[in-house]
């Protein structure tokens, strides 16, 4: 059987990593019929590529578990997706015993974690049901700009300032996108609505209605299960823009502090204040939204126990109706890798004590995990979790993450997932700068035709 050593590279490199490890620490060399580990040969001797992977994946984590003293929550899983085996295994109709014994025997996923990978599989198959998977499809508008940039920021996203002046012709392209969409899925029905960014209100009052309204000409929302819009940033959230929200129907909000920390928050590069969410916050909640998320980021720069425990406190008088809890990940293309020196003098790091402080306090405000997902490079090698009241969880986080049903995406920077068949999906990547999505528009809208050929 030809072996796809690039696919086992990628999978190896990136338990290396989860360890604190290199190519200094471990050496790796890939061949026809087996790979040398250290000097130990290891053959690949079966048919099932995934036995394969699993096989070298433990040599390579008994060996540097050995070497450092180190264990990992997730074991050797390395992929974003831990809730795929529990879900295919419960779907087949085994037990929740056979599942816990799989993930321990094939990836010595902790104990912790494959409860927590097993109850969010049952979770979201349960929510799963109510949904017209097949014939319905989602949509995703991306619009990429910001008040400010975080430090740990990857997305397509530019400063609101800055680029104000290209803010009206983007929402026009964006809705030239939706026409494209709209004529392409005339006979499927649209399940869920998810505007994110950046930061979409960001966007004036104005061009935000504009950008709504086109929504309403284009698509039958009436069948619409859930309608998010990111207002994340509290420094872009007004009355006029919350109105705008409520007019067009919009059910779910996300006003995301990362943490109630005003010396963290100047720290990533946030502009506004711990008083600045709570009285979005507030505002919001005066305005008639009951479906309100908030994200927060555990491994912040200089935040322990009691940081995130002040955090937790305040958001606790709140009273959200969801929380993602996020553990930092240091991405290629943020600042904070590619200006790694400026942060050198501070302490990031993630624990098994805050995750598990964040589990404790989203429990006891009655929100309990529904969706999940890994990053490479995530401090501490955990997870982010989505927590949500009963009938407050984030439909479109489930579909985009479980990969089963088409989403479709406009805007700079967006990707669609288009399934030719269960569980195979194609990718279509709109191009991710601004000024080249602005040169290049007339072959952004070309490619949508390509999505249901």
């Amino acid at each position: 059987m030809a072996i796809n050593t690039r696919a086992l590279e990628y999978e190896l490199d990136a338990l290396v990593k989860a360890f604190g490890c290199s190519g200094e620490d471990i050496t790796i060399d890939y061949g026809e019929s087996g790979a040398t580990i250290d000097g130990t040969y290891v053959d690949y001797s079966s048919e099932d590529m995934r036995e394969i992977k699993n096989r070298l994946k433990k040599h390579v984590y008994d060996l540097l578990s050995e070497k450092t003293g180190i264990t990992l929550p997730w074991g050797t899983l390395t992929g974003i997706r831990p809730t795929k085996f529990p879900m295919d295994m419960f779907r087949e109709g085994r037990s929740e015993e056979e599942v816990f014994r799989y993930m321990k025997d094939s990836f010595q996923t902790s104990d912790v974690k494959i409860k927590l990978a097993g109850n969010i599989a049952k979770k979201e198959l349960e929510i799963l049901k109510r949904l017209d998977l097949q014939s319905g499809f989602s949509l995703y508008i991306g619009i990429p700009f910001c008040p400010s940039r975080c430090f740990y920021c990857s997305f397509a996203s530019y400063p609101a300032d800055k680029r104000a002046k290209d803010m009206a012709g983007y929402v026009d392209c964006v809705i030239r996108e939706l026409e494209e969409v709209s004529r392409l899925t005339k006979n499927r029905r649209l399940c869920s609505v998810y505007v994110g960014g950046g930061t979409p209100t960001a966007l004036d009052e104005i061009l935000l209605d504009k950008l709504l309204t086109s929504l309403d000409d284009l698509f039958d929302m009436d069948g619409v299960c859930e309608y998010t819009v990111e207002s994340g940033r509290p420094d872009s959230i007004t009355k006029e823009k919350l109105g705008v929200l409520k007019r067009h129907g919009v059910s779910r909000i996300c006003i995301n502090p990362q943490t109630m920390n005003d010396e963290t928050l100047k720290i990533i590069g946030r502009k506004h204040s711990a008083k600045d969410i709570r009285d979005s916050f507030l505002l919001a909640r005066e305005m008639g939204f009951d479906n309100i998320n908030m994200d927060l980021i555990l491994g912040l720069p200089k935040e322990g126990r009691d940081e995130v425990a002040r955090t937790f406190d305040e958001i606790e008088k709140l009273r959200p109706d969801g929380i993602t809890v996020h553990s930092l990940a240091v991405k290629r293309t943020a600042k904070l890798n590619l200006e790694s020196e400026e942060y050198e003098d501070y302490t990031m790091i993630n624990t098994d004590e805050l995750v598990e402080l964040a589990a404790e306090r989203c429990n006891d405000m009655g929100l309990l995990p529904y969706y999940m997902y890994r990053q490479k490079n995530m401090k501490g090698n955990f997870e982010n979790v989505g927590y949500a009241r009963e009938g407050c969880e984030g439909i479109y986080n489930i579909l985009m993450m479980e990969d089963i049903q088409d989403v479709v995406a406009v805007g700079a920077g967006t990707v669609s997932k288009i399934f030719a068949s269960p569980g195979h999906a194609k990718r279509y990547d709109n191009v991710k700068d601004l000024d080249t999505y602005f040169e290049r528009f007339s072959e952004v809208l070309a490619k949508k035709n390509n999505y249901y050929l």
